[in-house]
């Protein structure tokens, strides 16, 4: 733990140097406390950014309406995390950017905002914040890569105290659970293995006449949440479709919108025509429509028939497959899914996605999935294939077991 404690300090003195010079030391001090805390007993759930916790919003729904005795404090490593959290307007639900994981900011934060319980998600495993913690520690969704096992494996005695003080722990595929266990998770805590981004549920876009009428679904594609490596394909895919089926639509969102510039110009160099989001373009009859907003992806998903998951062609393991799957589409990606493998796994099983690796592999599975029905039944497959067998409500209400019981008046 003194070798953890003096390796963490040097990281947070880099960190708070550079938030320093960027943003001002007001910037930097937030990095160590969230702030004042409202009256009442708080848990803390904690998510890196937005991807974690959109994906704990609903089991945070229920746990809010089932226990209105407690107050939650949820943060983020990121702005946009706490941006995210901020804008569901839950009752009692506080977001406030995290504090480093060091020891005495940890605790005064557990003291400051009379922290009851601790919640935290995927790959977030703090030691300071799991010991310092007066009450259950709860892992949800928990993802343990074979790296970070063996990282873990070089400190046993750490690892098995941290994870002595979890008590309950949901992992998200059988080899976190697997893992988790072999470095010291107490048999009691194990619970059952379930993804947190499966419960997501497609919620219905909001009416748009200007992109109904652009994007006719079964004759337009999404790449969704790209990086570069993964765009290059994309355009030159669909440069090779446009010359047998010159009406198909391209809505390509990019994972980090200020790579629009390059993009745009990538598409340009190939001579496609196109439009961007950001700078209010209407979409029109451009070949290629750059979705360079932040929170919009419904929007995209619900008009796509087909959807290429990004980051699958460029090193960064793949984003999530349960999103386009839950608005029905039929689904292709990368050989490099290792953020989802389970997930993936089943849809190979499946039949129910296809694996591409090269601009022409992309092109001839977007001609193979051109008909609607084609489409659909890919769809249906994907839905069916990412169904799990644990409820939302079962799991909230394994949760609901470990919080502490209100108190009396």
């Amino acid at each position: 733990m003194l070798l953890y404690r003096l390796l963490l300090s040097l990281f947070a003195a880099y960190t708070l140097a550079r938030t320093a010079a960027r943003d001002g030391a007001i910037a930097a001090r937030k990095r160590l406390s969230p702030g004042p805390a409202p009256a009442g007993r708080f848990v803390w759930l904690h998510g890196a950014s937005n991807g974690e916790l959109a994906s704990a919003r609903p089991i945070l729904e229920r746990l809010v309406k089932a226990r209105p005795d407690l107050h939650w404090l949820v943060t983020a490593n990121t702005q946009t995390g706490v941006a995210l959290v901020a804008s569901w307007d839950l009752p009692r639900v506080a977001a406030r950017l995290a504090p480093l994981d060091l020891r005495f900011p940890t605790a005064r934060l557990m003291r400051d905002w009379r922290v009851c319980a601790h919640i935290t998600l995927e790959s977030e495993l703090w030691p300071n914040r799991f010991l310092t913690c007066p009450g259950p520690v709860l892992l949800l969704g928990a993802r343990m890569t074979e790296g970070t096992a063996r990282t873990w494996g070089r400190f046993p005695q750490l690892a098995r105290k941290v994870l002595s003080h979890v008590r309950f722990a949901s992992a998200q595929d059988s080899g976190s659970a697997g893992r988790l266990a072999a470095l010291g998770l107490p048999p009691a805590a194990r619970g059952p293995v379930t993804d947190l981004k499966a419960f997501f549920t497609a919620p219905p876009p909001p009416a748009d006449p200007i992109l109904d009428a652009a994007f006719a679904r079964a004759r337009t594609w999404l790449a969704a949440s790209t990086h570069e490596g993964d765009e290059t394909i994309a355009l030159a895919a669909h440069a090779l479709c446009l010359k047998q089926t010159p009406d198909l639509r391209l809505i390509l969102a990019p994972r980090h919108a200020h790579r629009a510039d390059a993009i745009a110009t990538e598409a340009a160099r190939m001579g496609l025509t196109l439009a961007r989001r950001s700078l209010g373009e209407a979409p029109g009859t451009a070949q290629v429509y750059i979705a360079d907003t932040m929170g919009e992806m419904p929007l995209w998903y619900a008009r796509a028939g087909r959807v290429f998951i990004g980051g699958t062609l460029s090193d960064r393991g793949g984003h999530t497959p349960y999103e386009p799957a839950a608005f029905g589409a039929a689904l292709m990606h990368g050989p490099d899914t290792r953020n989802f493998t389970a997930a993936f796994a089943r849809l190979a099983t499946a039949q129910a996605s296809i694996e591409i690796r090269t601009a022409d592999g992309l092109a001839k599975a977007l001609s193979t999935l051109d008909a609607t029905d084609a489409q659909e039944a890919a769809g249906a497959r994907a839905a069916a294939a990412l169904r799990q067998d644990t409820s939302l409500d079962t799991l909230a209400s394994a949760l609901l077991d470990h919080l502490p019981a209100p108190e009396q008046a």
